[in-house]
């Protein structure tokens, strides 16, 4: 594990797979087939030690994960500025793991499902029907984490 500088802000495994969870969104790092480095924001959803995320089924992050696998994930929330500290309060988390293309089609169902539970929650009586008229046009990675860990500030407080 990466050693961090500001060891009193360092939170829980634990904690930073709840913040990994719950992010609408993460930054995934990865390395291009050049050696350069290459970052494209995701939706993630989390299911144990598997983070899945859906993408175009060919593209430049494919090639990226088919180059290199291994990846890093980062996110944030409940980031507040604190202007008069030229200063914010946040919680972050950053993942590494190993990135591969899913093709079984039942785990792409289930990586999609969970996926939608978390970001349309509301229209999930479409899913069946969403799924069979996309499934085939709907690209998968999943990432199997390695390492983890968090990070906050948390608001001062008032005297």
């Amino acid at each position: 594990m990466r050693e961090m500088r500001r060891k009193e802000r360092a939170t829980t495994e634990e904690e930073a797979r709840g913040v990994l969870g719950a992010c609408e969104y993460a930054v995934l790092s990865m390395t291009g087939p050049d050696g350069k480095p290459y970052a494209v924001p995701v939706s993630p959803a989390v299911s144990g030690n598997t983070v899945y995320f859906h993408c175009a089924p060919a593209g430049y992050k494919l090639e990226c994960i088919g180059h290199e696998p291994e990846v890093c994930l980062v996110c944030a929330e409940d980031v507040v500025p604190l202007p008069e500290q030229f200063s914010t309060t946040y919680k972050s988390a950053v993942a590494f793991g190993r990135a591969e293309v899913v093709t079984d089609e039942a785990e792409k169902i289930h990586a999609l499902r969970l996926i939608c539970e978390k970001y349309a929650a509301s229209n999930m009586g479409g899913f069946d029907e969403a799924v069979r008229k996309s499934l085939s046009q709907t690209g998968i990675v999943k990432i199997e984490l390695r390492e983890i860990s968090g990070k906050q500030k948390k608001h001062p407080k008032k005297k």
